[in-house]
């Protein structure tokens, strides 16, 4: 459960009778006269961020059962895409603007004010803190759509801020990513950082790894064509991830309280609420994928794997369940990955704006052999001959091949499973059993969105074609 659920612009009104310097004072040790450490705050945002996407808690993230790896047993729900019994979308709101966007920002002012850091420390630091709200600011968009932008994390300014348009708010994050990733040239927080531990060139290639994705994002949208390439080009050119040692990963702890949340989730609670779903095994099954063994446990038997018809009332007992790797407490988290960026790279292949010589093919082979090495599973060559796998006889046109293939990659990545179906269109996804509902393509805004921010609400329900789960947002056009 949250420990509090309030809409951002519900802390907004709640601080808005207080200056700036009154809210930073919310983050000041009462009992020393020293503010909270940047770091601490940085390292705190960071580990929200990670705990927001990787939890599975319906109450908090259901992406898992949006990619349809997952399907539900006793309560579905969620399954059925009811987003607001358990009010999930204002959870997913909530989290990245109060717990992730506003720790960052104020890390960032304590950074800038801080005398003993040098100007290459500052900039390294603030980069940092930047790519960490690029990627959070990015996933509001690729939800919602139109979001407070401009006027957002300044309560005591903008008491209820405007929606600031997607495209807008997307070019402009495009354009402060590019202009972060030069500015690492020190270690900035150092061992304090829990993705790197102030590893310069991974962040580096970080950056230019989100900076890749968020260029394939908008690949399609017409106005944005030339943003698109620059953004694919400058990526590329600056270095992307080349192995999964390079995946911007969050270790978890084998003890609390820092396990992985679905550690917590599934085992700590004693939970039997998810089965994998047949939309996920069938496919599996067909292809005779070899990382079955290692997505799900082999419960039924040696080599049984039956999927849970997806959105029904399943019996936890008689479908396939996910692998003791998926619940180890220490099991690490990604945010990107080397077998995402490389089917980037094949999609900015196809649209020979990759600036780089490999062929699409190339890159989609090595998505898919960096997804067995992370998952440690053989038969990579056997499964790439596979005419319904091998890139030139597999079925569909270039965008269904990566789509796919990427999709299989995302297992327990469900945000990234869920956003390749949005974004390539591949078939095979199912209609949930009991609400039969079309599969929802954007997260609807947070009710009290309705009830406290009404007028601004409306703007940009109307801007974006209404607020509706299978609204099409600007970059899902096609």
């Amino acid at each position: 459960m949250k420990k509090l659920i309030l809409t951002a612009l519900t802390v907004f009104a709640f601080v808005s009778c207080q200056s700036d310097d009154q809210y930073e004072n919310y983050n000041r040790d009462t009992k020393n006269p020293t503010q909270v450490n940047a770091g601490f705050l940085f390292n705190s945002a960071t580990k929200s961020l990670f705990d927001q996407m990787t939890s599975t808690n319906v109450n908090t993230n259901i992406f898992r059962l949006l990619g349809q790896h997952w399907t539900e047993t006793t309560y579905v729900d969620e399954a059925n895409y009811d987003f607001n019994t358990r009010s999930i979308t204002a959870s997913q709101w909530n989290e990245l603007y109060r717990d992730v966007l506003l720790d960052l920002k104020s890390a960032k002012t304590i950074t800038d004010a801080d005398a003993g850091l040098s100007a290459a420390q500052k900039k390294t630091r603030n980069a940092q803190i930047e790519i960490l709200s690029v990627y959070a600011w990015a996933n509001l968009v690729e939800n919602f759509g139109d979001i407070p932008y401009s006027q957002a994390l300044s309560p005591g300014e903008f008491a209820l801020p405007t929606y600031d348009k997607a495209e807008t708010v997307y070019t402009d994050l495009i354009k402060r990513l590019t202009a972060a990733i030069p500015d690492l040239t020190d270690e900035g927080f150092g061992s304090v950082d829990p993705i790197y531990s102030g590893n310069t060139a991974n962040w580096k290639k970080f950056g230019n790894s989100l900076l890749l994705r968020m260029g394939i994002r908008v690949a399609d949208v017409t106005t944005m064509s030339a943003v698109s390439q620059t953004a694919i080009k400058a990526a590329v050119a600056g270095g992307v991830f080349t192995s999964n040692a390079d995946n911007a990963e969050l270790e978890y702890a084998s003890s609390s309280p820092n396990t992985n949340p679905v550690w917590v989730d599934l085992v700590q609670s004693g939970r039997s609420d998810f089965v994998v779903a047949n939309t996920l095994v069938d496919e599996m099954n067909a292809l005779n994928d070899p990382r079955r063994t290692s997505y799900f446990d082999e419960n039924l038997g040696v080599g049984v794997f039956e999927g849970g018809p997806y959105g029904d009332n399943n019996s936890y007992t008689r479908y396939t369940h996910v692998s003791n790797r998926i619940v180890d407490p220490s099991n690490p988290a990604s945010l990107i990955d080397y077998a995402e960026v490389s089917f980037y790279l094949a999609d900015a292949a196809e649209r020979s704006i990759s600036g780089t010589p490999v062929a699409a093919p190339g890159f989609y082979n090595q998505g898919i052999t960096a997804s067995f090495d992370y998952w440690g599973t053989t038969g990579v060559t056997a499964y790439l001959a596979n005419p319904n796998v091998n890139y030139a006889t597999a079925p569909g046109t270039w965008k269904v091949k990566i789509g796919k293939q990427l999709w299989l990659a995302m297992y327990n990545r469900g945000y990234e499973a869920w956003t390749a179906w949005r974004q390539y269109d591949f078939p095979g996804f199912n209609k949930p059993a009991v609400s039969e509902a079309d599969v929802p393509t954007r997260l609807t805004y947070p009710l009290a969105e309705q009830n406290l921010n009404t007028v601004n609400y409306n703007a940009a329900t109307t801007s974006i074609g209404g607020d509706k789960q299978t609204t099409k947002l600007f970059w899902d056009k096609f």
